[in-house]
């Protein structure tokens, strides 16, 4: 009788169902937290390194916009790359060649100034190219771990990765600043991205190649409508970007309505890891201590609300509604939440404005469920090529919007113009998903 227990037991064992999904969506928090810290490693060094090498402030500015010029021209070869390879080497190969980047740029201080000029934006530039496949790469990796269901919670925490980078990393790079100069932190984030990298081709895998997930996992994300079998597969026999699937999703009321709404919200993004510290210091009188220490407010703010987001668009999905309402509802009231920075010009405490600021951050954070979008409208052999597309057109906004504020500043000599400027972008993309996007289904195209 006891062995027919023990043999009963094992049984349930066996066919109990893993949730290595978990472990995966794991490591991608700590890849893109890393992957933040170093694209904002140059923000928090920047001046220091300036003292020391004698870059003024537009060389300074050039070398800031190499990595988003580079990031929005490799998004498209980035998604195909991950369409025609698999996702998960092409993810850690980047991981390796931004490290490496990011270790090199601690060695520009033994330069004169114009060659260390050169070698930055060179540098800044190559970083922006290899890092190009992450935020795709994301959106793709999930889309093959996770049933519909989930994918919504699912996408909100690993894009709440960005909000983990400010608390954990820029705290960091600021007391090695002061610490050990400025060189130390690319070469301490550099060393810990090449360390990442040999965990991440240990432990990640493909669904149906993964040693630990059972049967049951991929039976349970199989029915769920994860895209199993198109990662490594070579889905595109073309040896270039399909232009056609391209024109495909420019043709589409729907994608343009999604890529319009990224744009819209990566704007948001942009000016709170650009200007937001110099609007406190500048516009509202506040010491570099204060800020350094208010900003993780919005981020911890940002990092809630993408929780909740992605939770709030799986609970509708749990509770019979249609995919179009469960992704749409957090993104609307999000960027809704978001334009309300505008109230920033009718105040006058800093610390009113850092709570609005807070507010407005938790709104983006429960709208960035539209990278869900990507994986419920692409066809699954597509879905790094649209996550491509999606990427660019929100990376477009990292170059537009920092030079609009700047020339608002430059006219005007105050941010009123600027936070009207931003705080739009939350009203447009409400209003783009409401109106331009239309039902959210999956895409056909001819193969």
């Amino acid at each position: 009788m006891q062995m027919k227990s023990e043999s009963v037991a094992a049984g349930v064992a066996m066919t109990q169902r893993t949730s290595v999904r978990y472990a995966v969506l794991a490591m991608l928090v700590i890849a893109s937290a890393v992957n933040l810290g170093d694209r904002a490693n140059l923000s928090i060094t920047g001046s220091a390194m300036s003292a020391d090498l004698g870059i003024g402030p537009v060389a300074l500015g050039y070398v800031f916009s190499a990595f988003a010029w580079a990031y929005v021209l490799a998004q498209l070869p980035a998604g195909w790359l991950l369409d025609r390879f698999d996702s998960i080497k092409v993810y850690g190969i980047s991981l390796v060649l931004w490290s490496l980047c990011t270790v090199a740029q601690g060695f520009l201080g033994t330069l004169s100034t114009a060659a260390a000029i050169a070698g930055l934006f060179v540098l800044r530039f190559l970083l922006g190219l290899v890092e190009s496949p992450v935020s795709p790469a994301n959106s793709h990796i999930v889309a093959a771990w996770f049933p519909v269901r989930e994918r919504g919670l699912a996408t909100s925490i690993y894009n709440s990765a960005q909000y983990i980078a400010v608390v954990v990393f820029v705290p960091l790079m600021g007391f090695l600043v002061h610490k050990a100069g400025w060189p130390s932190v690319f070469w301490i984030m550099g060393a810990l991205g090449l360390v990442l990298a040999m965990v991440w081709f240990k432990v990640m895998h493909q669904p149906q190649a993964h040693p630990r997930a059972n049967a049951a996992e991929l039976d349970y994300l199989r029915k769920g409508g994860a895209n199993l079998g198109t990662n490594g597969k070579k889905a595109l026999e073309t040896g270039s970007v399909d232009l056609g699937a391209v024109r495909f999703f420019l043709k589409s009321r729907l994608m343009l309505g999604v890529y319009l709404s990224q744009y819209c919200l990566t704007s948001l993004q942009y000016f709170f890891i650009t200007w937001f510290p110099i609007y406190l210091v500048k516009g509202r009188g506040m010491n570099i201590v204060e800020v350094g220490f208010l900003a993780t407010l919005p981020a911890m703010a940002g990092f809630i609300g993408g929780i909740a987001g992605g939770y709030l668009s799986d609970s509708l999905l749990r509770r019979g509604l249609d995919v179009s309402l469960a992704r749409k509802t957090p993104f609307v009231i999000g960027m809704l939440l978001a334009s309300s920075l505008v109230l920033c010009n009718f105040v006058a405490s800093p610390y009113t404005v850092v709570a609005l600021m807070s507010l407005a951050i938790f709104g983006k954070g429960l709208a960035a469920v539209n990278w869900a979008v990507v994986s419920d409208t692409a066809p699954p052999h597509l879905v790094g090529l649209a996550g491509g597309l999606f990427n660019l057109f929100g990376s477009i906004s990292g170059i537009v919007t920092p030079i609009v504020i700047g020339y608002a500043l430059q006219l005007t000599g105050s941010f009123t113009g600027a936070m009207y400027f931003v705080a739009a972008h939350g009203l447009i993309g409400a209003i783009t998903y409401l109106f331009i996007t239309g039902k959210i289904r999956r895409l056909e195209v001819a193969r």
